[in-house]
Order: structure tokens, then sequence, then C-alpha cells
């Protein structure tokens, strides 16, 4: 799956290492954008951006920790120094810690909100000057948030996963009622239950085995499904802005 649409814009991808931010680098390359890759996992990076351009597409492996505002204004700086300006920023970092609150696992909380909200904003910072610029020029520009839908719908044992996803949800929204007069597109993807490295993330077997159980009872979306979407939402006219799409498998209430 391809989109022309999308030929010739600059695209960062951050969360580009494996899963949604993986797939939707392959997409959005294959459309004809360049791609900068960021993420932790240097290796990674590396082996993706290998394929893209084995592929004949433009690519950049930049290392960073979302967690880290100096890493982020370096790998900002080093996407300018190889690309210059960016169009289009899709922000999918993230980390699922699930465990009862009464764990009191504040180590976990502090990484999940750290790196899914704040790591979400320090990306918006070194970027959306960027968005505003294209937008200026009569450019297209977007700004994707990977959220999820347990931003409305309660899991126990994930509140605190929870809350991060509702804080992007209304982050978003806000963004959009800032830049939207701007002319910058603000859309917020929440994904049902998809097959990607989260769940692996979980350090508690019994939290571990309900998710098994839900993987048993429904076909999961896929990495791909959501990048398709990422490539449809950035690919309409300029003027047509999905602000939020809730992606759910079939069987999924």
């Amino acid at each position: 799956m391809s989109y022309e649409n999308l030929a010739g814009r600059t695209a960062v991808i951050v969360g580009a290492a494996s899963g949604m931010g993986e797939a939707t680098a392959l997409l959005l390359a294959r459309s004809g954008a360049r791609v900068a890759l960021l993420a932790r996992r240097a290796d990674r990076l590396e082996t993706l951006a290998a394929k893209i351009e084995a592929e004949s597409g433009t690519a950049l492996a930049v290392t960073v920790d979302v967690t880290d505002s100096a890493s982020v204004t370096a790998a900002a700086d080093a996407v300018h120094a190889a690309f210059g300006a960016v169009d289009l920023v899709v922000n999918s970092a993230g980390v699922m810690l699930p465990n009862p609150i009464t764990d009191g696992r504040e180590d976990e909380w502090t990484r999940m909100l750290d790196t899914n909200v704040g790591g979400r904003l320090r990306i918006i910072r070194a970027f959306v000057p960027d968005l505003l610029a294209a937008a200026e020029a009569g450019r297209t520009a977007d700004l994707v948030n990977i959220s999820s839908i347990g931003a409305h719908l309660p899991f126990p044992n994930y509140a605190v996963y929870g809350a991060t996803q509702a804080a992007i949800t209304q982050l978003s929204a806000t963004l959009r009622a800032e830049l939207a007069p701007r002319n910058v597109r603000i859309t917020n993807i929440e994904p049902g239950l998809t097959d990607t490295e989260l769940g692996t993330h979980i350090d508690n077997a019994d939290l571990s085995g309900q998710l098994d159980g839900m993987f048993t009872a429904m076909t999961p979306l896929s990495p791909d499904d959501i990048a398709d979407l990422i490539g449809y939402t950035t690919s309409r006219p300029a003027h047509v802005n999905l602000r939020q799409i809730i992606a759910l498998p079939t069987k999924q209430a």
C-alpha cells in the first residue's frame, strides 16, 4: 500500500524501531516521503533505514531518548541538518506498564508519564515550528499522535497507562484549537487491541495472561493497519482534517 499524495514530503516518525512506527515509516517511504526514523534502539533503526534505502527510499536513522530534552533537541538538529524542515510528524513512542494501583509502582508511573506524555510534548516542541512554517508556505502540515482506546475504556490495572492515553487525546484536541487556525492538521488515533511490542513491557505474569486471553479471543489489529490509517489521513487534501480516529478489531466491544 502506498499513497501518491505523500511523495515529496518530509516526515519524522518517533518510535520507528518497531510496531506502528516501523510500519508507518515503511509506508511513508514507499509513498515517496523522506523519513527520519527516531527511537532509542540504534541497531533497529539502522536495519530499517537500510531496508528503506534498498527499496530506493530515503531514510535517516536518529537515536533519541524522548524523556531527555537535550536528546530530543540533538535529534531535531540532526534531522534539520540532513533534511531541512519537516512537514509531517508521527508521535508514536510509548510504553505500557500496567499493575494494580495498590502496588504503588512509582517507577512505572514516572516512566509512562515521562515517555507517553512528556516525550510527546518534547517532540511537539521540537518540530511544531517546522509545521507552522510549512503551513505558512502553503504546504500540507500534519501532526499525528497515537493514543489508545484506553483513553476512554477502563481496563482494571491499567489506570495510569489509561490516564496517559487520555492526556494524549486531550492534548491533541487542544493543540488543534491552537494550530488549526494556522493550517496545521492534528490527528489523534486511538487503536484498540494491536499486535505490537507493548505487551512485552508487562512484568506482571497475571496481567500478561489477561492480555494473552484477549489475543486468543479476537484477531487484533496489525501495525500495518494503523500505518494504512496514517497514510490515508495524511494524504487527504490539505483542507481536510481527520481529527479523531478510533480503530478497533471487529470483535472488540
